[in-house]
C-alpha cells in the first residue's frame, strides 16, 4: 500500500497573499471600461503620466489614480476620475463601483468593502488633450 503524504484539501496548504498593485491594476482597467470616465489621476498625476507615455518604453500606467489597501480576505480602494462633460456623474460613479466591484472579486476572491471615488475634473468638449498639441513628443 501506498503512503499518504498529506490530509485534507490542497488548496488549503499554504497562503496566497495579494499585493496592492496587483488589486490597483485590476480596478484601473474596471475603472477606464466604463463610457463617461475620460481619465484617472489628479491633474499633477496626469501630467507626469503624459510626459512618462510619451517617453520611448514607457508605458501606461493603468495604477494612475488608485489607490488599492489589501487585507488578508477585504480591500478598500479610492479612486480619482475625470468624468466626459454631459455625463451623470451619479450613474458613472454607480457603474464604475459595479464594475470595480464584480472584477477585483472575481478575479482575487476578496470582499471588496469600499469604492471611494473621487470627481476630480470634468473634460470638456473644447478642452486641448492635456496639452498634447501644444508640446512636441520627447526625444
Amino acid at each position: 500500500m501506498g503512503t499518504r503524504r498529506g490530509t485534507g484539501d490542497p488548496a488549503t496548504r499554504g497562503r496566497t497573499t495579494i499585493a496592492d498593485g496587483v488589486v490597483a491594476k485590476i480596478a484601473g482597467m474596471a475603472t477606464r471600461d466604463v463610457v463617461g470616465v475620460h481619465a484617472m489621476g489628479s491633474g499633477l498625476a496626469r501630467t507626469f503620466g503624459a510626459v512618462r507615455d510619451r517617453v520611448p518604453g514607457g508605458s501606461r500606467s493603468v495604477t494612475r489614480g488608485v489607490k488599492a489597501e489589501v487585507g488578508e480576505v477585504q480591500t478598500a480602494l479610492d479612486l480619482e476620475v475625470v468624468v466626459e462633460y454631459g455625463v451623470s456623474i451619479a450613474d458613472v460613479s454607480r457603474t464604475v463601483r459595479e464594475n470595480v466591484i464584480v472584477a477585483v472579486e472575481r478575479m482575487t476572491g476578496l470582499e471588496v468593502v469600499e469604492v471611494n471615488i473621487s470627481v476630480v475634473d470634468v473634460k470638456l468638449p473644447d478642452d486641448e488633450e492635456d496639452d498634447d498639441a501644444e508640446r512636441p513628443p520627447l526625444q
